[in-house]
């Protein structure tokens, strides 16, 4: 049977690691929830072919690992910085693990404003809807444990967005297979998955025992733009709600470039920007047997919500 197959690759972890962390600072109080997967290479391959777990850092272990670096991690509050601590500990104390990727999901939590002027509350929150943020990252030190490259993206999962007008959809193809129709206004609504990525970054081996160390730029050195500025996932959000808002939308695919483009130019360290677009379909009510004219652009105002069939728009666009 060995002549016949290898094992090719090979991947294992921990998934769905709920993490929920506070931290204070005296009255003022700072949440973050986050939902953590860790995987692992190296060189794992007996414990697949020859039932040989010496080599198996538990996945047990790796959700431990988890929770420790969030109580200590200085960086838990910054996703990036957070994910790629975990990778670079983990990497750095096991000898023959030679990559790390950490995926990490984060849950939205705003302080509740309080009285007529609003005031965010010191410690008390809500849920602000089901939009994402999220971070997958790749530490690697197959070329060393004192030569670590990581690699790292970010974005947004689930923005819901809808615009009742200000958008079109005309002069595409016609043939036998047609039944669409152009239109000149229709609703636009989508469930924005974004996702942009950095270019490949060093980062320092830990000097301690315990490998927990890890160096970040301070906040006046972070390069505006770069993996380290906690500022790209804000710009990237709200030049995502500004083009879709504004822009006089000929086709979901041009509104997309449109969004990909700014967030390019106004982050230097972003290398590419992808978007999955998935139509969310509201469809005028036919009333003309009662004599009532719905479908006209300009009067259709009942619509009938259809979660499938949807379109799906996806695009990635790079740096030159």
């Amino acid at each position: 049977m060995s002549e016949l197959s290898y094992l090719s690759s090979a991947r294992y972890g921990k998934d769905a690691v709920r993490v929920f962390r506070v931290v204070r600072e005296g009255s003022t109080h700072t949440v973050v929830e986050y939902n953590v997967k860790v995987l692992l290479e190296g060189d794992i391959d007996i414990s697949y072919t020859e039932a040989d777990n010496s080599v198996v850092v538990a996945t047990d272990s790796m959700k431990n690992i988890t929770y420790y670096l969030a109580k200590v991690s200085p960086h838990i509050l910054i996703p990036e910085r957070f994910a790629l601590h975990l990778g670079t500990h983990i990497v750095s104390k096991y000898a023959h693990i030679h990559k790390a990727f950490i995926d990490i999901e984060q849950l939205r939590w705003s302080r509740i404003p309080i009285g007529k002027d609003g005031k965010p509350h010191p410690h008390s929150f809500l849920r602000d809807g089901d939009e994402k943020k999220v971070i997958k990252v790749e530490v690697d030190a197959t070329a060393g444990k004192d030569k670590i490259q990581a690699r790292v993206s970010a974005g947004i999962n689930d923005l819901l967005v809808l615009k009742s007008t200000g958008s079109s959809f005309t002069s595409f193809i016609r043939d036998e297979y047609t039944l669409l129709k152009e239109v000149d206004d229709r609703i636009f609504s989508t469930s924005i998955d974004l996702s942009y990525t950095f270019g490949p970054i060093s980062i320092p081996p830990p000097k301690d025992e315990k490998k927990l160390d890890f160096i970040a730029p301070s906040p006046n050195q972070e390069e505006p733009g770069s993996v380290w500025d906690p500022l790209v996932l804000d710009r990237a959000r709200t030049v995502t709600l500004e083009v879709f808002a504004t822009d006089d939308s000929a086709s979901v695919q041009a509104t997309l470039y449109r969004m990909a483009q700014r967030i390019i130019e106004e982050n230097a360290g972003v290398q590419s920007v992808s978007y999955a677009l998935p139509n969310k379909h509201y469809i005028p009510v036919d009333m003309s047997y009662i004599g009532l004219d719905n479908l006209t652009p300009a009067k259709a105002e009942v619509f009938q919500p259809v979660a499938a069939p949807s379109g799906l728009i996806t695009a990635t666009v790079s740096r030159k």
